[in-house]
């Protein structure tokens, strides 16, 4: 078995190790598994040294996958070296995972992302791991917000990435690094005599998020001042805290408000009318997701509340795959290839 490092104790690496430990959930007695998402980059290298630091002592088993989107020249070289990393460290098991990205409307971005989490996921369930831990730093976080406000996804924008989600298969994906700067896991590789791997892709400007990264917020620390980036993560976790706030209050009342109707369900026009336009639209929109696995855009959600609100008679609303009507004090919502 090959050594493991064994670097010194830096700021910046425990600040790393610190994030890690908090995020790990209690094993109890059970030696579960977890997977650290690897790229080579230095925001996951420095997420695996930590891992590999911190889990045998919170009680838990640590491995790697490595997903190779091929979409560069050599990058089933760079996913192999960044395997071989993750053993030195001491990480087991470690797999590489070879994907094909076909590139959809969303685009390049979307389209890997869609391929690598996929990948993570298949992979996890696969070795029995309980969670993945991925790299995404209190830079990324600032990027994906300002990238939501531009598409204009209002207050699910603001809520950027949770530092806990679940993805397909019920496996948790876990964000460790979230309160975390990008300069201070690049340190930490520094200062734990590790190579990371630098992707050509982050310096490519035609990547929106490159732009963000390289033009914007720089322009708005030197305008506005420092501290934009901790502003905007603060913001996302805010946002996050009011979302669920809201969404325990639809949990609370969403069957007493709703009732079966044929093909479809139907909700309380009364209900609806008697609460704030912003539960109002949020119990629409949660509706029509949970029956029909539509995700409403606002613009479609208001076209819905005013059969409430601006009740005037008017006919069925369409929608992506259904239909809504307002009839005998409720809004049906039917599916319309019923």
């Amino acid at each position: 078995m090959p050594e493991k490092r064994r670097p010194r104790l830096t700021p910046a690496v425990a600040d790393v190790r610190r994030a890690v430990r908090e995020a790990l959930p209690a094993a109890g007695d059970r030696s579960p598994l977890a997977l650290v998402a690897l790229s080579g980059g230095p925001d996951s290298l420095a997420l695996a040294a930590a891992t590999a630091f911190e889990a045998s002592r919170a009680g838990w088993r640590a491995g790697a996958v490595i997903v190779d989107h091929g979409l560069q020249a050599g990058s089933e070289t760079v996913a192999d070296d960044a395997a071989d990393v993750a053993r030195e460290l001491g990480l087991d098991p470690v797999s590489v995972r070879r994907v094909s990205v076909d590139v959809t409307g969303e685009g390049p971005e979307a389209s890997a992302r869609a391929a690598r989490y996929e990948a993570l996921t298949v992979a996890a369930r696969e070795a029995g791991a309980e969670i993945v831990l991925l790299g995404h730093t209190l830079d990324d976080q600032a990027e994906t917000v300002l990238l939501g406000l531009a598409r204009g996804s209002g207050a699910t924008s603001l809520q950027g990435m949770a530092p806990v989600s679940i993805g397909a298969g019920g496996v948790n994906l876990v964000r460790p690094l979230l309160g975390i700067r990008r300069a201070t896991t690049h340190q930490a590789c520094v200062d734990a005599d590790l190579e990371p791997w630098t992707d050509p892709h982050n310096t490519d400007p035609s990547y929106s998020r490159v732009r963000v990264r390289e033009r914007v917020l720089p322009v708005l620390e030197a305008e506005l001042g420092p501290g934009i980036a901790e502003a905007l993560a603060r913001t996302a976790e805010q946002a996050r805290e009011d979302s669920a706030a809201f969404q325990e209050q639809i949990d609370e009342f969403i069957e007493e408000i709703c009732e079966p109707a044929e093909a479809g369900i139907a909700i309380s026009a009364a209900a609806l009318a008697a609460n704030p336009a912003a539960l109002r639209q949020r119990v629409i929109r949660f509706v029509v997701q949970s029956e029909f696995g539509v995700a409403l855009s606002r613009s479609q959600t208001l076209d819905v509340a005013r059969l409430v609100t601006d009740w005037r008679g008017q006919g069925p609303i369409d929608l992506p795959g259904l239909t809504a009507h307002r009839e005998s004090g409720s809004i049906n919502f039917t599916a319309t290839d019923a």
